[in-house]
């Protein structure tokens, strides 16, 4: 079992690799001042034998963003550039370690809740799905969404897309645009209609309140400000568009899920797998090949997805951009992502 200070260590890796070189900084520091004994080691003592999948690390720091969010961290604000700081390594650990010191209780007050994010430039691969689909029924959309979080890319019609080839998809007036959406083949044809918009969580967020939105924002990194520019669009949206996300097991959301004539009954999830318990995985994969096996030309049904996934059973892992489409059964890789979901890069 990895110990607490090397798995904040390889989650500064992980950082690193996804473009946030503010924690990257901060984590092996705060591993440092664990092993030390500091106070990083005083707020995390419950923590010492969490599995990494825990994410002890990415807990603590989105509860300290949070403290800077309210406006209850003192200083450090001036170092965080979802605040409109800049970070500096020294002085900001030096900020850093002083608050955890001096506000432990504070600190670890979300300690106890999983890092939480609804990352909606993953929409860049399920607006590919979409547009696949449309060029072969063009049938409006019943979208439901599992792992939904917030429910924010049950909103991706309203977003914006932007090609590496310069063309443009979705309104043109967006809060939320995702430049470059796509790179490699672009997807081409018209934004679906989505005529029916549900998703479930076992642990929903309210994005239409403060501490919703709170949540979300604090456990987006603070110095990807791109990525807090599309969470603010998408929050706006969310004001005035209508959606549900349900407080449900993915599995029991989808045995409820029927098909309808007329539309497009249409299945996504994005990067939540992995969480799924193998009995749930099981049951949620038989669920689909039943709606597969319902499925007509006047009431048909897909799935879209982006998670790690194998192209061959000796293959490594990718982030593939994948669509499942029924009558039929045909299953397509539209391309590769990212964790994050921009850009997908077309095949």
């Amino acid at each position: 079992m990895v110990d607490l200070g090397t798995a904040l260590r390889q989650q500064a890796q992980a950082c690193a690799s996804l473009g946030s070189p503010m924690y990257a900084d901060l984590l092996p520091r705060l591993a440092d001042d664990l092993e030390a004994g500091g106070p990083t080691a005083a707020v995390l003592a419950p923590w010492l034998d969490a599995a990494g999948p825990d994410g002890v690390g990415l807990r603590l720091l989105g509860s300290v963003h949070r403290l800077v969010l309210e406006r209850r961290a003192g200083g450090l604000g001036v170092f965080y550039p979802s605040v409109g700081g800049t970070w500096s390594a020294e002085p900001g650990w030096d900020a850093f370690r002083s608050l955890v010191a001096d506000a432990p209780d504070a600190v670890a007050e979300w300690l106890d809740r999983p890092p939480q994010t609804n990352e909606v430039g993953r929409a860049t691969v399920l607006m590919a799905g979409l547009l696949a689909l449309g060029r072969e029924r063009g049938l409006p959309v019943r979208l439901f969404e599992i792992g939904s979080s917030g429910g924010l890319n049950l909103l991706a019609d309203r977003f914006r897309y932007v090609g590496a080839d310069g063309s443009s998809l979705g309104p043109d007036d967006s809060p939320v645009v995702l430049d470059p959406a796509w790179t490699g083949v672009v997807p081409t044809g018209v934004v679906p209609r989505i005529v029916e918009r549900v998703g479930s969580d076992v642990m929903p967020i309210d994005v239409r309140s403060t501490e919703g939105r709170l949540a979300l924002t604090a456990y987006v990194w603070p110095d990807q400000v791109h990525r807090h520019e599309r969470l603010r669009g998408a929050l706006a949206l969310a004001e005035r568009t209508p959606f549900v996300v349900r407080r449900q097991a993915a599995s029991a959301f989808v045995a409820d899920v029927a098909l309808v004539e007329g539309a497009t009954t249409v299945l996504w999830h994005s990067v939540m797998w992995q969480y799924v318990a193998r009995e749930e995985q099981a049951a949620i994969t038989a669920r689909i090949a039943e709606l597969g096996a319902q499925a007509t030309e006047a009431a048909p049904f897909a799935h879209v997805f982006l998670e790690p996934t194998r192209r061959t059973p000796t293959s490594e892992h990718e982030f593939l951009a994948v669509v499942e489409s029924w009558p039929g059964g045909e299953r397509r890789i539209l391309g590769t992502s990212r964790g994050h979901g921009v850009p997908t890069h077309g095949e």
